[in-house]
């Protein structure tokens, strides 16, 4: 199986085209993917075209096109819970300049993930296995990034307290969602609040194979974030603020 590249749809949807040596890449991940699934279950999702929507295209969608981001600049990016390295590892692709690390609290998918860093040559990157509420506090971590990534790990308001602590002042998190509700704006509105950020931007996509509802949630942080979060490891699911 191969991927397709769908130039057109990139075009027409984001506004934007991967090159040749962009496509190689996602093209020898996908088969890593592939080649590992064979021995553990690292994503259900490996069909050409779910792939391609829901991996690919998902994940850079979140990225591109936003003016209040400094894309020549080596961001320093964190996608916490990234499972099989997404939405991070085809946005590293893209932007092999920033300085990506790939947090996750499973061993095993994390192992895996350092062998794709080295098979598609992504010197800037790293891996970290731990939870968020654990590694949120590390000084290593705490405040040092620009861009915060979270996709499918709960509430809006819960993804808002693992991501705000990596943070930068001024640095953005990126929560990717489904479907996107007035009331979880209102009570997103209110924790950030708590945790010292801002909401800057909602934008609604229609994903371009499936036409499934997409929403890229954009949060700001404006001031430092309390000691107290994240809390202790399941708290935030177990506790939304």
């Amino acid at each position: 199986m191969q991927l397709p590249t769908f130039k057109d749809i990139w075009q027409d949807s984001l506004q934007w085209q991967p090159n040749q040596e962009q496509l190689e890449k996602w093209e020898k991940l996908y088969q890593e993917i592939l080649l590992i699934n064979l021995q553990i279950n690292l994503t259900r999702i490996t069909e050409p075209n779910d792939f391609w929507e829901k991996h690919l295209w998902d994940s850079l969608a979140g990225v591109i096109g936003l003016d209040f981001l400094e894309y020549k600049d080596s961001l320093k990016v964190i996608d916490i819970g990234t499972g099989a390295g997404f939405p991070g590892l085809p946005i590293n692709i893209i932007f092999p300049h920033w300085k990506l690390t790939l947090l996750d609290s499973t061993r095993k998918k994390i192992k895996v993930i350092t062998l794709f860093l080295e098979a598609l040559k992504l010197e800037n990157s790293q891996t970290v296995i731990g939870r968020a509420e654990d590694i949120g506090h590390l000084p290593e971590h705490r405040e040092k990034y620009n861009l915060g990534l979270i996709r499918a790990v709960g509430e809006p308001s819960v993804c808002a307290e693992y991501v705000l602590p990596f943070l930068k002042i001024g640095g953005i998190g990126v929560l990717y969602r489904g479907n996107w509700q007035k009331e979880e704006e209102i009570n997103l509105n209110n924790v950030l609040k708590k945790l010292g950020g801002k909401l800057i931007l909602v934008k609604p996509f229609q994903t371009p194979l499936t036409k499934s509802t997409r929403h890229f949630i954009y949060i700001q942080k404006i001031t430092k974030t309390s000691d107290q979060f994240p809390r202790s490891v399941g708290i935030p699911k177990q506790n939304p603020l």
